[in-house]
């Protein structure tokens, strides 16, 4: 029960993280937003790995500890890309379940059994994610901050321009022929329609969020938060060398820095409590629980900015409750 505790607490800073992301990527490129981000994560870890204590890390802890960093890291940029390429509704949801699903089929390799009670908590869980960060605008109308709907006019990661970086060129995301012509025939075509580039990210998303989970699952716990300080410090590292290859090392302004610090600020304490999670109960279980984030994106959209909730991300939220019900009730935690 503790373990289930914590995740859900562990969700709701994930979901404050990326809507304070999603309204900073208006006004500054993703790589400022994700340096700033970073930054206030690793302030926060450290603070509490000061107060805290622990003994001196273990190799197994940095080793997983930095995987699990750059994992994460890499997994919100291949986000907000997949955003530029396809619907929010799309990459979003994908992310999300990629991640639960793919935490899932690790805990069972790594030999983890969850209760019956359990198991289907966790089926339930999957689709409730998708219903939660469905956008009600099929042409992606959102912002992806989990449903935060850009200004009518206001930059944001769908606009044109460079993946990364902020909109003063065209990049993969503007129009030309990259969407039509030769870029489209022959198999590397066919395999385009079939697998979309949103698509493909999205998964590849899902992918990178699991190994933030897998790999601070799989650093132990007899280091503190060790683990967590050195994958913060690793992802920080690596979006820094990003950023002053691409020449965007530079600070957002001022309104867009100050949410880029509130997503680092409030995504910090969700990775520690995901790792505290996940040392208290089964990684699947803390996994999936946690992947539930869109549906506390969706609520401060709706409460801040007025987003409207569809009829399907109610059901979401309804499925996402009785997911948590059925996992606390089987005991996993």
């Amino acid at each position: 029960m503790v373990a289930v505790l914590l995740a859900l607490i562990s969700a709701v800073s994930y979901g404050g993280s990326d809507f304070a992301a999603g309204l900073a990527t208006r006004r500054a490129s993703v790589l400022r937003v994700t340096l700033i981000s970073e930054a206030a994560s690793v302030a926060v870890v450290g603070l509490a790995l000061a107060v805290i204590g622990a003994h001196p890390p273990d190799q197994r802890a940095v080793i997983w500890g930095c995987v699990a960093g750059l994992g994460g890291v890499c997994g919100a940029l291949a986000l907000y890309v997949g955003f530029r390429h396809a619907a929010f509704s799309v990459a979003g949801p994908l992310s999300a379940v990629g991640a639960a699903g793919f935490s899932v089929l690790a805990g069972l390799l790594l030999g983890e059994r969850p209760t019956a009670l359990a198991l289907i908590g966790i089926v339930l869980a999957l689709p409730a994610i998708v219903a939660v960060s469905a956008s009600s605008d099929a042409r992606g109308g959102e912002h992806p901050g989990g449903g935060v709907s850009a200004a009518p006019g206001a930059p944001g990661p769908a606009s044109s321009g460079p993946a990364l970086s902020g909109p003063a060129s065209s990049g993969p995301a503007s129009s030309g022929p990259a969407l039509s012509g030769p870029a489209l025939s022959g198999p590397a075509g066919r395999v385009r329609r079939l697998l979309p580039a949103g698509v493909t990210l999205g998964l590849v998303a899902g992918a990178c969020f699991a190994l933030l989970f897998v790999g601070l699952n799989q650093a132990g716990n007899s280091s503190g938060l060790w683990p967590v300080f050195f994958g913060q410090a690793a992802a920080l590292v690596a979006v820094a060398c990003v950023a002053a290859f691409t020449g965007d090392l530079r600070l957002p302004e001022e309104r867009g820095g100050w949410q880029a610090a509130t997503a680092g600020l409030t995504g910090g304490p969700g990775t520690i409590l995901f790792f505290l999670a996940t040392h208290r109960g089964l990684l699947e279980v803390a996994a999936v629980i946690t992947s539930l984030y869109p549906a506390v994106t969706i609520m401060l959209a709706r409460v801040f900015l007025g987003e409207r909730l569809t009829a399907i991300r109610l059901a979401g939220l309804i499925l996402a409750a009785a997911s948590v019900a059925l996992i606390a009730a089987s005991g996993a935690g």
